[in-house]
């Protein structure tokens, strides 16, 4: 990968890939807003980034895109909301915001829970792999259940997710990723794994991979890299970026296929633990 650009991460990229981060997630949350028709779930602008609710348990519950717009002001209307619901407050924030509003949220009784990294690359020309396609229409359930089967066996390197999730819920959320690509990869003829990525701004925001278990360490993911490398690319994305578990094999293949660590998110908590007993990560599974 020696002909990729290093990317180098200021605030203001940090910035723009959080508001990216930030429509995704209100897209998502949506999504399921509009799939269960309940009218319960929320959508809330605050300090530049996002605040949603989706459903009980949802990996769409969270404040996401704070720290470039200074302090949150509005916080305590929407913990009293999520708090309505029954929720915890999740807030993930970029090593790159403002110091402050890190001292703000553990003064409110936020504590840290975990660490994710966003990891990013200049995007280029590229040749999609032969064992790497576009999911079909007609094919989006076998590959709903085929990833959440494969997100529900998390991978042994690395540091773990705080976020552990049900397979139904697993199931909502792949299907509630608003205006993502899906990409199904196969060895011997047979479903191997998937993943997505969605274009916002400008930006590749690769998400939702997995490989079933007994095709790991195969190449699989390196394979829908690439795939959506190129994708990107040809949908005129310069720059693509992906969150990871610190230290997993997601993070290695991602830095194997030229994507450099642009900085962590911290993952902060407020009310009762967003950690439940089964399940993976439905963002980036190996």
């Amino acid at each position: 990968m020696g002909g990729v650009e290093r990317l180098f991460c200021d605030t203001a990229l940090a910035e723009h890939i959080e508001r990216a981060e930030a429509r995704f997630v209100a897209g998502c949350c949506d999504a399921t807003r509009l799939r269960l028709g309940d009218g319960l779930g929320f959508t809330r602008p605050l300090a530049g980034g996002v605040a949603t609710f989706a459903e009980a348990g949802s990996p769409f519950n969270k404040i996401a895109g704070l720290g470039f717009a200074g302090l949150p002001e509005g916080l305590d209307e929407v913990e009293e909301a999520f708090a309505e619901l029954g929720a915890p407050v999740q807030v993930e924030l970029s090593q790159l915001a403002g110091s402050a509003v890190g001292a703000f949220l553990t003064a409110r009784g936020y504590r840290l829970e975990s660490y994710e990294n966003v990891l990013g690359r200049r995007v280029g020309a590229g040749e999609f792999p032969e064992d790497v396609r576009p999911c079909r229409d007609d094919e989006l359930e076998t590959w709903l259940s085929a990833m959440a089967d494969a997100s529900a066996v998390a991978d042994d390197q690395g540091l773990p997710s705080n976020e552990h999730f049900p397979r139904e819920l697993l199931l909502n959320a792949l299907r509630d990723m608003a205006g993502v690509r899906r990409y199904l990869a196969t060895r011997d003829g047979e479903f191997a794994g998937g993943a997505c990525f969605r274009v916002t701004d400008g930006i590749a925001q690769f998400g939702g991979a997995a490989t079933l278990p007994a095709h790991r360490r195969r190449g699989v993911q390196t394979a829908l890299l690439r795939a959506r490398l190129a994708a990107a690319a040809e949908a005129g994305c310069d720059l693509a970026v992906v969150t990871t578990q610190p230290g997993s094999k997601s993070h290695q293949n991602a830095q194997r296929q030229g994507f450099d660590l642009l900085y962590a998110r911290a993952i902060l908590v407020k009310g009762t633990s967003a950690t439940s007993s089964s399940g993976a990560d439905s963002r980036q599974a190996s």
